[in-house]
């Protein structure tokens, strides 16, 4: 199913579009997620990875997404995370340069009264979820964090094998942002059997969150569900609705 979106060229950002979907721009300032999967078109209109973007239809929220290193000029999917072990591998630094660039073009949609800089919250798919909680890190105005099938360790995918030694890889992984993402909402959905990024990686991930809570009662939430798919990564179309539902409340309350 493709859904509609357009895109915007942040002055901040050259080369870098943002992309959006939902309510008009000239409504004002609304509550926005941002979401990524893959590129930024295809995370807000290809399906399956733009079902959170089908059960937020017709809710007063911006959704807005960015093309995540390796989708770029109709680059493979599936060869994507090569390119970022390739990159790792000659010590570049890609993803700290589009996080970087990320945040500015957030700052954008928050200074152009896009987006209310009080009601944002940030998600993603696999890898995408990957970014979205190293963007949360960095921005205190998310204050709640959605990942579906996280890829929580770069070093547990196959691609990332010859390089389980390389710290500028594991000083990624997400366990270090605990201190960061402690005082937010999380919610982490996996399948009982995720060999692909890692069902226990990802509890890792949420136990850190916990220990790290400044709060008695912690706001991490991981649901795991029997596993569907290759290597027990897919993400049925139950959960995706589910972790939406949580989105546009959190969006409304918040």
């Amino acid at each position: 199913m493709k859904n509609l979106c357009s895109a915007l060229q942040p002055d901040n950002t050259p080369g870098m579009a943002l992309y959006h979907t939902g309510p008009a721009l000239d409504h004002g300032p609304l509550p926005s997620f941002f979401y990524f999967a893959l590129s930024g078109q295809d995370s807000l209109t290809l399906d399956p990875f733009n079902q959170p973007v089908q059960f937020l239809n017709g809710e007063m929220i911006r959704i807005f997404s960015l093309t995540l290193p390796g989708h770029e000029a109709n680059l493979p999917t599936t060869h994507a995370m090569n390119v970022w072990a390739e990159d790792f591998e000659k010590g570049n630094t890609t993803i700290h340069d589009f996080l970087d660039q990320a945040e500015l073009a957030i700052d954008y949609a928050v200074r152009e009264k896009f987006v209310n800089p009080n009601k944002m919250a940030v998600g993603g798919l696999s890898r995408g979820a990957f970014i979205a909680a190293h963007l949360a890190a960095r921005d205190d105005r998310f204050r709640h964090l959605l990942g579906f099938a996280p890829l929580t360790q770069l070093k547990k995918i196959k691609e990332f094998g010859h390089l389980k030694d390389n710290n500028l890889v594991n000083s990624l992984d997400l366990t270090h942002l605990a201190e960061k993402l402690s005082d937010k909402h999380v919610r982490l959905y996996i399948g009982n059997d995720d060999t692909r990024t890692g069902t226990k990686e990802c509890f890792d991930f949420a136990m850190a969150l916990v220990e790290k809570k400044k709060k008695r009662v912690s706001q991490v939430e991981m649901i795991i569900t029997p596993s569907i798919g290759n290597q027990g990564h897919g993400t049925s179309p139950e959960i995706f609705q589910q972790g939406s539902h949580w989105i546009a409340d959190a969006l409304k309350t918040q």
